[in-house]
């Protein structure tokens, strides 16, 4: 991307800012839970069509919403992608734009990415195919539960003959404008799990009847915990945390069940299957010796996010043109999950975090908090990023 080139974008978006804020800020008054972002997507789609946008596919998966600009010179398809949906969480910011849908806020940023990505939709539609290649928008429904928007997307046809992809997280903990990302994993495949144990209840002053389905589950929590620590290699990275124990409802009654719920976090597939293994094993063998059942219902989730090389230096490098080289740099490894996996499974591509954190903005919450918002000014940054990115890829393909 050429100086010039940058420098139109950025003028493009400056002059689309107040539009993506407008854009931001009706999404997150209205927010919609995974599966059932109805009428975001039809708003989306009006968006787009004032836009001018001429190609459209709606119902892309689901609610799942595709656009597409082809250039006037040859080159590649490159994809570029923002989700949509909220979570269920009452919403405590006391913003003037706060979610009017009781239960349900738009607390991880997607808002934000959908505006953001209607202000590159805008950009492109400007150009009237001034660029190389195809640009295809995937605006993603069903990010924050399993399985996910984008497999149904893919199985649609979203990535079909794509090139490459890029896709951007707003985020928090990272200051307005900083960009961070890495190759390889970078995000961690997600896995849920259940285990129902099964005993014998009864007296609670009578125990030599029972079979303690509470003191099994107790057992089974602290073996559990050895797995990462003891069968998994320190050069390694994962975690199982156990975030649910249910059992009992009297002090006099010893439980005949209990039910744990958790989660493995993992960067590596072998180790995801190494700890599945172990962690049937152990449900097994601790719930027997205490003459208990366990029963593991076991769920895999999203992969970890895996980054193409040369796609997170190409990232790294554009981000540090258009935003100065002490602005870009290597993030750590993130335990969150994101199902931007699935694409980058199918074709090389980077997912970016880009820095929407604020204090003196109030935006210093994380993630999945009821007060939890961003420096608006990073939806100008993710935008041009993105821009940058598959303006970069066009020219080294083209």
């Amino acid at each position: 991307m050429d100086n010039q080139r940058r420098l139109e974008a950025e003028r493009t978006l400056e002059r689309l800012m107040p539009r993506m804020v407008e854009h931001r800020r009706h999404l997150h008054r209205h927010p919609e839970l995974s599966f059932q972002e109805a009428r975001t997507s039809s708003w989306i789609a009006e968006r787009l069509a004032d836009i001018g946008c001429g190609s459209v596919r709606t119902a892309v998966g689901g609610f799942g919403i595709v656009a597409e600009w082809t250039g006037l010179e040859p080159g590649p398809t490159v994809a570029l992608r923002a989700d949509m949906d909220a979570l269920p969480i009452e919403e405590e910011t006391g913003a003037d734009y706060a979610s009017t849908v009781p239960g349900v806020m738009h607390a991880c940023g997607h808002d934000a990415h959908t505006a953001g990505l209607l202000g590159v939709a805008a950009y492109y539609e400007s150009l009237q195919g001034a660029f190389k290649g195809t640009r295809r928008l995937l605006f993603q429904p069903a990010e924050e539960l399993t399985p996910g928007g984008a497999k149904p997307m893919i199985e649609d046809g979203a990535l079909s003959g794509v090139d490459a992809i890029y896709g951007v997280h707003l985020w928090s903990p990272l200051p307005a404008g900083r960009v961070e990302t890495r190759a390889g994993a970078f995000m961690a495949g997600v896995d849920e799990f259940t285990i129902d144990i099964v005993g014998r209840g009864g007296h609670g002053g009578m125990p030599q009847h029972t079979a303690d389905a509470i003191v099994a589950g107790a057992a089974l929590v602290t073996a559990l915990q050895t797995i990462v620590s003891r069968n998994v290699s320190p050069l390694e990275t994962a975690v199982v945390t156990i975030g649910s124990f249910q059992a009992g409802e009297a002090s006099n009654i010893i439980a005949g069940h209990c039910r744990l719920k958790g989660t493995v976090r993992t960067f590596d597939l072998g180790v995801r299957d190494q700890i599945r293994a172990r962690i049937r094993e152990l449900t097994r063998s601790v719930c027997a010796g205490y003459g208990t059942e366990g029963r593991l219902d076991y769920r895999e989730g999203y992969p970890p996010v895996i980054n193409d090389e040369a796609e997170a230096a190409r990232c790294l490098r554009t981000a540090a043109m258009l935003f100065g080289e002490d602005a870009a740099g290597l993030s750590e490894l993130i335990t969150a999950g994101e199902d931007f996996a699935y694409y980058l499974e199918r074709i090389p591509g980077c997912f970016v975090f880009v820095g929407a954190g604020n204090p003196e903005l109030g935006a210093v919450y994380p993630h999945h908090h009821p007060r939890f918002d961003i420096d608006e000014s990073s939806m100008k940054q993710a935008a041009l990023l993105l821009i940058g990115c598959a303006e970069s890829f066009a020219d080294a393909n083209g």
